[in-house]
């Protein structure tokens, strides 16, 4: 596919790392690397699947996961002293470090959305339904690949033609049309084939990134919701607009 969705403005291997410890219940120091590994391996082929412009620091840190998983299968140096840094111990402090620098960042976004509330055009009131919590990239590609999952495997899908990820955008915003939010799985469930399931979660991402939508959830690994930021005529009119 010829679909290419840059991630600069969403989140790196250190809150994919992050994200499958919380998904998996753990405390960063026990982290089972075997597990962590395959996972965090088989979200990264579904992110290249999709044509995701995954960074070369995703990359970097796959191999890491990999040269630590092959450390712990080999036997101890027999002399001490001979062992260097332990990676592993190197990564968890790292991570350890990221997310206290998350925990931070959240707070004051929360502080500054609170005083951008004070002067300019509120955004949507998620409050009084509890979808306060904001969702990141990993959460919704959890969720594309549980539907994906549920996929028939014994049927051959064929493709007469490319879908432009600019007639999902449209579908996305026409399914919203008169709505306050939509179920992102619901969105998802409408496709009828793995490549329309794809281009959707793209325009999704798209949507996003332009701030014409916002994804959020009431709590970690609930579901997760799609509520518009501007308004469906504003969106038209960026659409059609010409160009400078």
């Amino acid at each position: 596919m010829a679909y290419d969705v840059h991630l600069e403005n969403f989140e790196g291997p250190l809150d994919l790392l992050l994200f499958l410890i919380k998904k998996n219940d753990l405390e960063i120091a026990e982290i089972p690397i075997s597990g962590i590994t395959a996972e965090y391996l088989e979200c990264l082929a579904l992110m290249k699947e999709m044509n995701l412009d995954v960074a070369g620091e995703f990359l970097v840190m796959a191999s890491t996961l990999m040269q630590i998983k092959a450390r712990m299968l080999l036997p101890a140096p027999e002399v001490e002293g001979e062992e260097g840094p332990d990676p592993l111990e190197e990564l968890k402090a790292r991570l350890l470090e990221y997310q206290k620098y998350k925990e931070v960042a959240q707070t004051l976004s929360g502080r500054e959305e609170e005083f951008a509330n004070l002067y300019y055009r509120p955004s949507p009131s998620f409050e009084k339904d509890d979808f306060v919590l904001d969702v990141s990239l990993f959460d919704l590609l959890d969720k594309f690949k549980n539907v994906i999952q549920e996929l028939p495997k014994d049927v051959k899908e064929i493709v007469f033609k490319e879908i432009p990820i600019e007639e999902k955008i449209r579908e996305v915003l026409d399914l919203m049309e008169g709505c306050e939010y939509i179920s992102f799985g619901e969105i998802l469930k409408k496709q009828p084939s793995r490549m329309a399931l794809i281009v959707s979660f793209l325009a999704i991402l798209e949507l996003i990134r332009l701030k014409q939508i916002v994804a959020k959830q009431s709590d970690i690994f609930d579901e997760i919701r799609i509520y518009k930021i501007a308004p469906f005529d504003q969106v038209q009119a960026q659409e059609t607009a010409p160009e400078a």
